[in-house]
């Protein structure tokens, strides 16, 4: 039976203020990706007209059509599409193999070992030392370079680890043995199954470091048809590398350039996260179950 129990003036007032808070924050952090997303499709020379966009002024597709014809962009795609699939691909299986053992209560030395993993997490050997392990096996200018070193996270496998003693009791995992499952028999087909959120969770995580990951590709590539995208990306917004793109002459009226520069720089912003605006609502169901009770340990 449901209590109506009245709320206080006091109360109400309260949620009041709570909710024009929230209000408030929502449109501090979404108005600068309304921003990016309006002057996309905005006349470059508006934008320097009206620093407050509310909706696109002058829309227009000119930009896309700019970026749509740089073929630069195009391999980038490609090349930042494999690196994302091939590398989380290998973080979630290394991940496994690490977090699962880790969790078991019969494996001798997993503190041990848990402590291993996590000094890795503040001390580590430094940038050249890791180039200089990269050179001498012969991963520059590979694919190999971007997702081999940093293969597996060890916060990561801390929380899956975490996940798996917390929704793994000891008895399913005794009752399986008994049944004449094998150690790896028991990860696949029980586990595994039984862990879909974290391994969800842990794929954006992982996806996401690689979709946005331009600094190991500066240091490891050398050759332009492998760059990934966040470094043409780079180029374009750090570096002003436009000419190519926007077909600009070096004669050319300088206004005319840093409006043609200026549309070109949002669309290129908004093709390269549009990716993972469409996978986080896919995933963010499972944050809850995954992420929470893999940060908790209960």
């Amino acid at each position: 039976m449901l209590l109506n129990v009245k709320r206080t003036p006091a109360e109400k007032l309260a949620d009041l203020i709570i909710l024009v808070l929230v209000i408030g924050i929502a449109i501090v952090i979404m108005y600068p990706l309304l921003f990016v997303l309006f002057a996309s499709f905005s006349d470059p020379r508006q934008i320097w007209e009206k620093p407050l966009l509310l909706y696109p002024a002058g829309f227009n597709l000119k930009s896309y059509a700019k970026v749509f014809e740089n073929t630069e962009i195009w391999i980038g795609y490609a090349n930042t599409l494999l690196y994302a699939i091939v590398g989380t691909a290998i973080n979630i299986f290394m991940t496994v193999l690490g977090a699962y053992p880790l969790s078991r209560k019969r494996f001798y030395g997993k503190g041990f070992f848990t402590l291993l993993f996590a000094f890795t997490m503040f001390f580590g050997g430094g940038l050249i030392p890791l180039y200089l392990v990269n050179k001498q096996l012969g991963l520059l200018n590979t694919i190999w370079a971007l997702v081999l070193p940093g293969a597996i996270s060890a916060y990561n496998m801390i929380i899956m680890r975490t996940y798996f003693q917390t929704r793994i009791p000891d008895e399913l995992e005794e009752s399986a043995y008994v049944d004449g499952c094998n150690d790896f028999q028991m990860l696949y087909k029980i586990v595994l199954p039984l862990s879909m959120p974290i391994i969800a969770v842990m794929v954006l995580f992982y996806g996401v470091g690689h979709w946005n990951s331009y600094f190991d590709a500066m240091i490891y590539l050398t050759d332009r048809e492998k760059f990934p995208l966040q470094l043409f990306l780079r180029e374009i917004l750090v570096r002003n590398d436009f000419k190519e793109m926007a077909g600009i002459s070096v004669g050319g009226e300088y206004a005319d350039q840093m409006m043609v520069k200026e549309g070109l720089k949002y669309a290129i912003v908004v093709m390269s996260a549009l990716p993972l605006l469409l996978l986080y609502p896919l995933l963010s169901r499972f944050f809850e179950k995954g992420i929470l009770v893999g940060a908790i340990k209960g």
